[in-house]
């Protein structure tokens, strides 16, 4: 499912019009980036949490070459469900 079809079904579900189920999206999807930039973790009540988890530099190859690199360590963005998600799925 892409953005347009996730708007859609929410603006099917709800009684927002697209443009506002747009807007709301949007404005998680901000709120979302804003906390794990700051470097607080995310929690969404009956979906999961969204955290950053740092892995660190390590030593790979050049698949190409097979010469040594470093790939260097980076953010990233970690999600664990809540557990009325899991009960939902299962």
């Amino acid at each position: 499912m892409n953005k347009s079809e996730l708007i859609t079904a929410m603006s099917a579900n709800s009684e927002l019009s697209k443009k506002d189920s747009q807007a709301a999206l949007n404005s998680l999807l901000t709120i979302i980036q804003k906390r794990l930039s700051e470097g607080d973790q995310m929690p969404i009540s009956g979906l999961g949490t969204f955290a950053l988890s740092y892995h660190p530099a390590k030593a790979g190859r050049n698949p190409q070459t097979g010469e040594a690199i470093t790939i260097e360590g980076a953010n990233k963005v970690q999600f664990k469900a809540a557990k009325a998600l899991k009960d939902a799925l299962a």
